[in-house]
């Protein structure tokens, strides 16, 4: 009975983060204790009903769900019912508002706060976009600014700035639609490059000002983070699936096989490597493979990673943050393992680049601690700081669906605080 019981608590202790990615489903199960974060389970499976983060083939998505989640149950030993979802995709607009109230009683309450911040979310939203955060950036009472935590706090007037995360309604709806036909709940879905900004940032370059860049397999993420507060998101739809096309085309390869050469053998730039290298590359047609420069393959690398970060570089101009990323650019997702890719990053930003792994956490760390598994780890770190807040259970019909999200958006207001 003994042993039940703490296997019971040990089931209520866990959290599982669902990174739905372009090219992988990975599914991370978190053991939370007091003294922190265990990575108990990992599973992984190649992602089939994909393009760009967004969801195009129901079937092929809940496949490969089902797939990764069983891997982790059978690492972890234990049944996973509800997940935290990433969502990403060109479809991600992320912006800044603010909001202003009379402080009723000449002090802060939660009330205050809240009426506050729904002030500060009173703007035309489209009907086919749907709010998936509001992230309080800081407040500001009777102009004495740079607020933290208001209540208890005296004054008059109270001020919030908040950064608003919205995405389309079809896209969150099939990822929820995904996961539930798998047999799973979701206990929230979460903006993939705030997943990741948990597990790779420290406070210090948070407060100091970083721009977060997680290249994924289809799209490009990035966060920008300054007092400690998130001032900027946006995802460009360009990814390491943008490197695997250029390598097929230009060395005449498969797909598959590009990917391949990609991983094994790719570099950025072609300073660093040298000139006798060759590689060998499977031909198209049951044609011989053919020996190549492995030059020739970071020639064919090198402009099309300077382009993703010449358009990262033009988003964080854009953002008006540039001048306040003091700490620098951090670079994570499975794409930035290749060779050369902070030298370049430091090249076209004119920054301090490092690549980002999962830190702060015990376990299974050896096999988390790479860019591959940043997003994962961080929608775990995620869910341990959010967890009690509400679920959607198993969707029957889009009416209810879309009263369950509307209702969540409502209810996230009052539970962040």
């Amino acid at each position: 009975m003994a042993i039940r019981r703490e296997r019971e608590r040990e089931r209520d202790n866990l959290i599982v983060g669902l990174d739905i990615g372009t090219t992988k489903i990975c599914a991370i199960v978190g053991s939370v204790s007091e003294e922190g974060i265990d990575i108990v389970g990992i599973g992984t499976s190649p992602s089939r009903g994909l393009r760009k983060g967004v969801v195009i083939n129901i079937d092929s998505t809940v496949a490969s769900i089902r797939k990764a989640v069983e891997e982790a149950e059978l690492m972890a030993g234990c049944e996973i019912k509800s997940v935290y979802a990433g969502i990403a995709g060109g479809h991600i607009k992320g912006f800044n508002s603010q909001g202003i109230i009379a402080i009723k009683n000449r002090e802060v309450s939660p009330d205050d706060v809240k009426r506050v911040i729904e002030a500060a979310k009173a703007i035309a939203i489209p009907m086919d976009r749907e709010v998936i955060h509001i992230l309080p950036q800081e407040f500001i009472i009777d102009d004495q600014d740079g607020i933290r935590e208001p209540l208890g706090m005296s004054g008059v007037r109270l001020e919030a700035k908040v950064h608003i995360v919205t995405g389309a309604v079809a896209s969150a709806q099939n990822i929820i639609k995904s996961c539930n036909r798998a047999g799973l709940d979701v206990a929230d879905i979460v903006l993939e490059q705030l997943a990741s900004a948990e597990a790779v940032l420290t406070p210090d370059e948070k407060e100091l000002g970083v721009a977060l860049v997680d290249i994924g397999g289809g799209t490009t993420d990035i966060a920008i983070f300054v007092d400690g507060a998130i001032k900027h998101t946006s995802v460009l739809s360009l990814g390491g699936n943008h490197l695997t096309n250029d390598i097929a085309v230009g060395l005449r390869t498969p797909m598959a096989e590009a990917e391949k050469i990609k991983k094994k053998y790719g570099c950025c730039m072609s300073a660093l490597v040298g000139k006798d290298e060759t590689i060998e590359v499977p031909s198209v047609g049951g044609r011989k493979p053919r020996i190549l420069s492995r030059r020739l393959l970071a020639e064919i690398l090198e402009p099309r990673v300077e382009e993703i970060f010449m358009l990262v570089n033009r988003e964080i101009v854009k953002s008006g943050y540039e001048d306040m990323v003091a700490s620098g650019v951090v670079l994570t997702g499975g794409t930035t393992i290749l060779e050369g890719m902070p030298e370049m990053a430091e090249q076209v930003f004119d920054l301090p680049v490092r690549r980002g792994d999962p830190t702060n956490i015990g376990g299974l760390v050896d096999v988390v601690n790479s860019p591959v598994y940043a997003t994962g780890v961080g929608l775990v770190v995620y869910g341990s700081k959010n967890i009690g807040i509400r679920e959607f259970p198993t969707m029957q019909s889009d009416e209810n669906l879309f009263r369950k999200v509307s209702r969540r958006m409502k209810e996230w207001l009052g539970e962040f605080f």
